[in-house]
């Protein structure tokens, strides 16, 4: 679940970064809010985008320090 939750806030966060960096008719076609006919920033989707990054890194983190194995004996 760690390692998920890392791959995912890994892409969230690249994703919010291109949300706003690149104009809406530069994204890439599979990405939502691409209008060919558009040149604004989606700064409500990059925000998003970074938030959820932000709460998926700290989940990560969160399971990776609660998990211990116990030392065998």
């Amino acid at each position: 679940m760690k390692t998920g939750a890392v791959i995912l806030g890994l892409v969230f966060l690249l994703a919010g970064i291109t949300y706003l960096l690149v104009p809406a008719d530069a994204l890439p076609g599979f990405f939502p809010g691409f209008d060919p006919r558009s040149t604004r920033i989606h700064v409500k989707h990059g925000i998003v985008s970074l938030i959820a990054s932000a709460v998926l890194l700290a989940l990560a983190w969160y399971l990776g320090r609660r998990y211990r194995p116990l030392p065998f004996r």
